[in-house]
């Protein structure tokens, strides 16, 4: 039966009082979450005045212990009973000194967070129930440097998952490390998660206050081909003469990722190439490795490299074929005519990388105003109009997809 006037009125103010209802209840939550922040506003400016106010009491002692640190003997304690907010300013300003300073002072300053109870105080809070609380006491202890925090951290680290938090724990391990073992397992924990984080592992590991050659040489000896990824990354930058052997071991590594790394660094180097060495990089099923080869043929005047890299200008990946004319345009004159045959009689991808390439050439080369470069620009051009002819432009390179062959499988 249909329901009476009287009814559906008397349901449609029932909606009503539960939207008004809903209403209030959102206007009152709105008002708590402004309260909140607020009263987190006020706490924070406290917090911070309160820092500015003990920072500003210890003034002295601070200007004391840097005044002190070349002198011989235990450095003094803060004066008086600390409050707790009063000791983590000046345990923070000690970690900061930690950063700045090497040797001898870094040495003092880690022994003074030892003697003012901090390292003792945050290797009890690494068993707090509250993580936050042991999060904080981790991030401290590797400021301190606390090499008896390291089982606790490891032990952390290898319970907790993989986040963000994870590099906190990695880098204070790294920073209290001795043991270069420590080191390795703490990278083994890392990567363990299977995720591409090797330049970040390499970052955290070159943290490490050790001799970097002999971790350098553990990791590339690491049957982890992991590790050995972390090891090759980290010598981009680091002069380490020893490790050289070990890097041209590495480059006949049958894991692929291993190879090119190894490459990379090898051709960095400047190494005299043999031919048969350059035939077999520039062969390599790696496409890495090949565009590697042929990035660093230019620079490295292998003159007798010319027809390789012309044959590469037919590569299947876009990156070889930009590198191999890049190089090609390096070589000077007998380089850039290579580049200009490719040009009139190849075809194809071929083709179009020599074009892309001459085009680049003709266009860069004549904005030079020093004299050697303009009669090489001159030389370059006579070769250019030689083939191409005296009247007209450059071939201009089809735009698109087209200019590098359409491929983008690297």
């Amino acid at each position: 039966m249909p329901k009476s006037r009287k009814e559906e009125t008397a349901a449609m103010f029932s909606h009503l009082i539960v939207a008004y209802i809903f209403i209030y209840i959102c206007l009152g939550l709105i008002g708590l979450g402004i309260i909140l922040l607020l009263q987190m506003k006020v706490s924070h400016n406290k917090e911070q005045h309160r820092r500015e106010m003990y920072e500003q009491k210890h003034h002295d002692y601070f200007k004391y212990i840097q005044a002190h640190l070349e002198e011989e003997g235990a450095l003094r304690l803060p004066p008086g009973k600390l409050k707790p907010l009063e000791r983590k300013v000046i345990q923070e300003k000690y970690m900061e000194w930690i950063e700045q300073f090497k040797g001898d002072y870094r040495a003092r300053l880690i022994q003074l967070c030892r003697d003012a109870g901090f390292v003792e105080a945050d290797l009890k809070a690494l068993s707090s129930v509250s993580f936050g609380r042991r999060l904080d006491a981790a991030y401290r202890l590797g400021g301190m440097r606390a090499e008896e925090a390291v089982p606790a951290l490891l032990q952390m680290l290898q319970k907790g998952k993989y986040n963000s938090l994870s590099i906190i724990i990695a880098r204070s391990i790294a920073k209290s490390a001795q043991k270069s073992e420590d080191v390795l397992e703490m990278l083994r924990i890392l990567l363990s998660h299977g995720k591409p984080i090797h330049h970040l592992a390499a970052d955290i590991m070159l943290e490490s206050g050790m001799d970097a050659s002999g971790l350098l040489l553990k990791l590339l000896d690491d049957p982890d081909p992991a590790l050995v990824k972390v090891g090759l990354v980290a010598m981009w930058g680091q002069a380490v003469p020893e490790v050289m052997p070990v890097l041209g071991r590495l480059v006949g590594s049958e894991e692929k990722d291993v190879r090119a790394e190894a490459v990379k660094l090898y051709l960095s180097s400047n190494p005299a190439l043999k031919d048969e060495t350059i035939v077999h990089l520039m062969s390599d099923r790696n496409w890495e490795v090949r565009a590697a080869a042929a990035k660093a043929l230019g620079p490295l005047h292998a003159a007798g490299s010319i027809p390789l890299l012309v044959k590469a200008l037919q590569d299947a990946n876009w990156k070889v074929r930009y590198n191999s004319a890049e190089s090609l345009a390096a070589l000077g004159e007998a380089g850039f005519e290579a580049l200009c045959q490719a040009a009139l009689s190849g075809a194809g991808i071929q083709r179009e990388a020599a074009l892309q390439r001459i085009e680049l050439v003709m266009e860069l080369e004549q904005e030079h105003s020093a004299i050697e470069q303009m009669v090489a620009y001159n030389k370059k051009r006579l070769i250019h109009d030689r083939y191409f002819g005296v009247k007209r432009k450059p071939v201009k390179r089809m735009t698109g997809v087209a200019a590098v062959g359409g491929d983008y499988t690297a």
